[in-house]
């Protein structure tokens, strides 16, 4: 597989698209911004977009109503990554592809246009999953995670004041902070299943605020960041 530096693939957290408050416009307009200025740069984008509170709001109605299995909980999670993935191709409409990849595993045909779209695939894989499935298909070697924290820490520092920032961890020790299972809705910086093909494969990860569109330009522009790099 040949490496292609020039291909980002970016995880967007669906809670950046649609926080608890409803869809960020603001939010999306940065982004869109920031995905043209590095497109016309020559840069490729992999932009694969979770399920945010759209899931949780789903989900949480289904719990009320009737007795679900994982798999029912993960289904509502994953067409919730489609909607948003829609909302995002649309967004992005002048330079993406026009069709939203749903399988990583299928080919994905001729991709001419700066930015390919992505959204959840089946239950038992999440969308930091898929992103690092269509990462190893495309010969990228850079994950960005975008989600609502500036770095992964040593515990929650929302309950514990001696939690500590880490800028870089290795491959073995981030798994140990995961553990090794999936979990539907579960809220971990990169969930289990995808650290593990992430560590065969070499990848490159940095988690980075997805509020934060300067720092997230510095990323795109190899300069030096705020944020997690898992590697090695």
């Amino acid at each position: 597989m040949m490496k292609h530096e020039n291909i980002f693939i970016l995880s967007v957290g669906g809670s950046l698209v649609v926080p608890k408050t409803g869809i960020d416009t603001t939010f999306l307009q940065e982004f869109k911004k920031l995905i043209v200025k590095h497109a016309k740069l020559g840069k490729r984008f992999v932009i694969v977009v979770g399920g945010g509170t759209t899931a949780r709001n789903y989900q949480d109605a289904a719990r009320r109503v009737g007795k679900l299995t994982l798999d029912d909980i993960d289904w509502l999670g994953i067409h919730a990554t489609r909607l948003n993935g829609h909302l995002m191709r649309t967004v992005l409409r002048d330079v993406a592809h026009p069709i939203m990849i749903k399988d990583p595993t299928r080919p994905i045909g001729k991709w001419t246009e700066p930015v390919l779209v992505a959204a959840g695939w089946k239950p038992g894989w999440s969308t930091d999953y898929v992103a690092t499935r269509l990462a190893k298909k495309v010969g990228a070697t850079t994950i960005a995670n975008l989600s609502n924290i500036d770095y992964v820490y040593t515990k929650d520092p929302n309950k514990f004041k001696d939690a500590k920032k880490i800028e870089q961890i290795s491959w073995k020790d981030f798994r140990k902070m995961v553990g090794n299972v999936w979990d539907p809705g579960m809220n971990v910086p990169f969930d289990p299943i995808a650290s593990k093909l992430g560590e065969q494969c070499k990848m490159h990860v940095a988690i980075v605020n997805g509020t934060n569109i300067k720092n997230l330009d510095q990323l795109l522009s190899g300069k030096i960041f705020e944020g997690t790099r898992i590697e090695g």
